[in-house]
């Protein structure tokens, strides 16, 4: 509240100071103008400071409170002020997340939080059997693709659910019963990146940028180089990304989705994504723009300054600065079939925030439930780790944050990151068997329709050894 406060006076002595400006004069009457305009301006200070002072009596907050409409009151003691210990497991980011614990702790003393990393693949063998007993962890990161590992020992969050919607998008999808889990920091996509280098060779400037599939080949054909026949740039590469860039995602332009209606039923071998993997197949068999053999990873050929253009998710952005700085790169939303009839323009998943473990000392699970909303009122917080994770902020006073011009792979879907849907914890064999049917196809000469027939077998059998169900169902496309 001091904030807000702050701001408003702010803003006001800039009003004042405005009011101050241009020619003095002795003119009583303009005297008596100024005079009257201050005395406006500074009732206007004390109505908004009237005002700001009865919304925080009456939600029973200090000044010290922040937040939208959840909120984090600072002057709270938590554990009634007495001494407690935690532990709270993470796998990767401890800098990152490490901070955020320290500035509660700087606001709780008597909290004491001990972070412990582990390897990611170790992380998801130890934290299922750690939180079955009552020495597990109080506080972990989540991972939406091991839900059904922790779900059952995990405990929901003690907000609103009405609150939680009112600040986030993406609630929906992560309903139980009408209980609340786990949320996410931000939602992540796939986009197009581009060299700008090889793009202003090429002639091309951003009035360029693509629309449309249609669009997008003749870019690519432009950025394309062979010489004695030899592909030596390629215009666009897809290897090695077949299924989740494309196979799991671009049907959605078409209107199909990934499940049948019973949401627990895979639908691959279908009009929709015959259509993409023709088009993908064109774009080297037709178009020329890539080759099959010209590079077995497309990210590897794009790093390495060989490929134009690829499709990737946004973690590329922050790869790229690090690992291959001289590359000057673009990104843009992804192109789609029909500019004028977007069901949605590609499947988005999430990065996830904490859990509670249930069956943690009832004091500890306090003090988690604290930290969980301590975090999610916290706007720096949730901003510096959409950025670090290159994900869109669900968080939706975020969404026009300036920050976010930084990051190109988040920049390019402020306007419509709600047109992409978000089918659900897909497990790990998904991505495996349509890999396998990319790589039957595009090496092996199969089929295309015989191909996705495979892998959707395979998927659908496993899947029905299991309790899995998707939600694509919650995606509203006309909103």
């Amino acid at each position: 509240m001091k904030k807000k406060l702050l701001s408003v006076l702010l803003a006001c002595s800039m009003v004042m100071g405005l009011c101050a400006c241009g020619e003095q004069t002795s003119n009583v009457s303009a005297d008596a103008e100024k005079a009257a305009e201050t005395t406006k301006v500074e009732a206007s200070i004390e109505k908004a400071a009237t005002e700001v002072a009865s919304q925080t009596e009456e939600a029973g907050l200090s000044d010290q409170a922040f937040g939208d409409t959840i909120k984090y009151d600072p002057a709270v003691p938590v554990n009634n002020g007495d001494p407690i210990t935690l532990d709270y497991w993470l796998w990767t980011s401890d800098e990152l997340w490490q901070g955020i614990m320290d500035k509660y702790m700087a606001i709780h003393p008597n909290v004491t939080i001990n972070t412990i990393n582990n390897p990611y693949d170790d992380y998801w063998v130890k934290l299922p059997l750690a939180l079955e007993g009552k020495d597990g962890p109080a506080l972990f990161n989540m991972h939406i693709s091991y839900h059904d590992s922790v779900i059952k020992n995990m405990a929901p969050y003690d907000i609103p659910i009405e609150d939680l919607k009112a600040d986030f998008n993406n609630v929906e999808p992560h309903l139980i019963d009408g209980k609340v889990y786990y949320l996410d920091t931000g939602v992540m996509t796939g986009s197009i990146f581009y060299n700008k280098d090889m793009w202003a060779a090429a002639g091309l400037t951003d009035a360029d940028i693509p629309k449309t599939w249609d669009e997008f080949f003749e870019v690519a054909k432009k950025l394309t180089i062979r010489e004695d026949g030899q592909l030596v740039q390629a215009g666009f590469e897809f290897n090695n990304y077949i299924n989740s860039n494309y196979l799991m995602g671009i049907q959605y332009q078409l209107g199909q989705n990934m499940f049948k209606d019973d949401m627990k039923t895979i639908t691959i071998n279908n009009d929709a994504e015959i259509k993409v993997m023709q088009m993908l197949m064109d774009a080297y068999n037709v178009h020329g723009v890539g080759e099959a053999d010209f590079c077995e990873d497309a990210i590897v050929s794009f790093a390495t300054g060989q490929t134009a253009m690829v499709s990737s998710w946004g973690w590329l952005n922050d790869y790229m600065k690090a690992n291959f700085p001289d590359i000057n790169f673009g990104v843009f939303q992804v192109p789609v079939f029909d500019k004028n009839n977007i069901y949605a323009y590609n499947r988005a998943n999430t990065e996830s925030i904490f859990g509670i473990n249930k069956n943690a000392d009832p004091a500890q699970v306090a003090v988690a439930q604290d930290i969980v909303k301590f975090l999610l009122a916290d706007n720096e917080s949730l901003l510096n780790l959409a950025l670090a994770q290159s994900v869109f902020p669900t968080k939706k006073s975020l969404a026009n944050n300036p920050a976010l011009e930084q990051n190109a792979a988040l920049y390019c879907l402020k306007d419509t990151v709600d047109k992409y849907v978000f089918p659900g914890a897909l497990p790990a064999f998904v991505e495996t068997y349509l890999a396998e049917a990319g790589e039957e196809i595009l090496y092996n000469g199969v089929d295309i329709a015989t191909a996705l027939q495979t892998a959707e077998d395979k998927i659908n059998a496993d899947l029905s050894a299991m309790d899995f169900t998707a939600c694509e169902d919650a995606y509203t496309p006309n909103k």
